[in-house]
């Protein structure tokens, strides 16, 4: 009868040990205080129940240790689950620097992601075990959300910006994706896998679905076609070269780091943030180019920062 029965998905990152041991710690404590609440009801129902129709409950003023009791230990356990959910967040949310950055694009009702080699994947996504990969999402259309129950995490997908989730998986197999937000009218048909490769075999998977060029190489070609060496490459611009995760002084007085949301915005929107010592005659270029076009571009600026912003291979 229970054969195949699971009460929760396999542990299959690196993430899923630490989120399973605060969810037993939080259901231990729900069962715990239950039991006491209730057992405590029905012994005082038993106990001080009224035995003859003149008896009078004792009035009691008060029990300082008792209040104090009910009052501190709740307190603690409330810090502690405070602390350790909030390490967990910290720790999960900073991707490793040697992280292979993959790109998400979510769409009613699907999901297209894309290797910074070029390989491009619709509802599937294939990754090497024990190798963490740092997702890099938006949407095109409405709020979807990233996850992989196996893996222990979720993550909105958002149109017009974007967010960060990362992994390392630590057995290899094939674990289901899903979007946990409501997106539509065929929202339950929105999922897909994960394919958790050993690297070798991932390697050739690999080498086998690169048919073009990588996604920085796809990036030049969009730099080239757009014509954006005209500013950015005689002076009328800022230079882009070695810009990606530096700090930007802007017209205001401000300063912003040249992160991808950066980057995107001032494509979309180059009035928004204008670098101090420019003009702003740079043209929008919203409507003309896809998500998918944006993070091309996003990863040919990123391969021109030596220093930063490249995937591992």
């Amino acid at each position: 009868m229970w054969q195949g029965f699971q009460i929760r998905p396999d542990q299959a990152s690196t993430i899923a040990q630490g989120v399973d041991y605060l969810y037993y710690f939080l259901t231990a404590i729900d069962l715990f205080f239950t039991a006491v609440i209730f057992l405590t009801i029905f012994y005082f129902a038993l106990r001080y129940r009224r035995r003859s129709e003149h008896e009078q409950a004792e009035q009691i003023e008060g029990n300082l240790p008792l209040e104090l009791a009910w009052t501190l230990i709740p307190l603690g356990i409330c810090v502690v689950v405070f602390l350790w959910g909030t390490s967990l967040f910290i720790r999960n949310s900073r991707p490793p620097a040697a992280s292979t950055e993959i790109f998400v694009v979510g769409k009613q009702w699907m999901w297209k992601l894309q290797h910074p080699e070029g390989v491009e994947e619709i509802n599937e996504l294939h990754v090497p075990v024990n190798r963490p990969i740092k997702l890099t999402m938006t949407s095109e259309d409405v709020i979807h959300d990233f996850s992989v129950p196996a893996f222990r995490i979720k993550k909105d997908v958002v149109p017009g910006m974007y967010t960060e989730l990362w992994f390392q998986a630590t057995k290899t197999g094939s674990f289901h994706l899903y979007c946990d937000q409501y997106c539509g009218t065929n929202h339950s048909l929105m999922k897909g896998e994960v394919i958790v490769m050993e690297p070798t075999e991932y390697e050739q998977w690999l080498s086998g679905g690169i048919r073009g060029g990588t996604m920085a190489q796809s990036g030049a070609k969009l730099y080239d076609q757009m014509a954006c060496i005209t500013c950015h490459g005689t002076g009328k611009g800022p230079s882009l070269t070695g810009i990606y995760g530096k700090p930007v002084k802007l017209s205001d007085g401000s300063t912003v780091v040249a992160d991808e949301a950066y980057l995107r915005e001032s494509v979309l929107y180059p009035s928004a943030k204008i670098v101090e010592g420019y003009r702003p005659i740079m043209p929008t270029f919203k409507g003309q180019v896809t998500e998918e076009q944006l993070l091309q571009l996003i990863a040919y600026i990123k391969s021109l920062s030596p220093q930063e912003g490249k995937a591992s291979k």
